[in-house]
Order: structure tokens, then sequence, then C-alpha cells
């Protein structure tokens, strides 16, 4: 079965900065799109940024400079540098699997995810 395990979150101060992991296993991660998607409390699912199995990325404009998103195919591992963090960026931060290459394809695995709490 498809697995995904988040690290990395904790609570941070404005400015700060956090780097999220995400362990992919049980199916083939190089060949896959993956995403970063967070729930900010009380709020619904944004779509934070996606990349693609060359390397492609896209980001959502309110991270746009501030993120970056990177994998290790080797590791079968996606990453999510964060920096100049806000009180916004507060959100449970989940990885998703894309159906196929492309990040127009529907994610169809999800990790259970990791808080990120940015707060003096």
């Amino acid at each position: 079965e498809v697995q995904l395990v988040e690290s990395g979150g904790g609570l941070v101060q404005p400015g700060g900065s956090l780097r999220l992991s995400c362990a992919a296993s049980e199916f083939t991660f190089s060949i896959h799109a993956m995403s970063w998607v967070r729930q900010a409390p009380g709020k619904g699912l944004e779509w934070v940024s996606g990349i693609t199995s060359s390397g492609s990325t896209t980001y959502v404009d309110s991270v746009k400079g501030r993120a970056t998103i990177s994998r290790d195919n080797a590791k079968n591992t996606l990453y999510l540098q964060m920096n100049v963090l806000k009180p916004e960026d507060t959100a449970v931060y989940f990885c998703a699997k894309h159906m196929t290459n492309s990040l127009a394809a529907g994610m169809d695995f999800w990790g259970k995810g990791t808080l990120v709490i940015v707060s003096s």
C-alpha cells in the first residue's frame, strides 16, 4: 500500500524557516508528480506547490519566492523548504501523489500531514 509520511513541522517564529520532508514508499516515486497541500485551522485545503518527475515546479502565489519544492528520486523523498514564514502559513501540510507525471492529474494518495505553527 502506498505510504506518504511527512515530517519537519513544528513551531517557528515569523520570519523563520522550516524544511518539510515526505518519505514515499510502495510505489514508483520517480515517475509521479508530487504536491504539497495545506489546510489552515478552520479552512479548506489549499494546494501549495507541485513538482514533476523531471523537476519542473510550480507554486501558489502566496508562497512564491519563499518556498522551494524539491525531490530526491534516489531517496524517494519530497521536500518543501519554507522561508520567511508568516503567521498565515500556519497549517497542516500534506504531501500528495498525483496519478501520473502531470500536475493536472488527480491526487490519489495523501499523507497524514505535519503541523506548522508560525507564531511569536
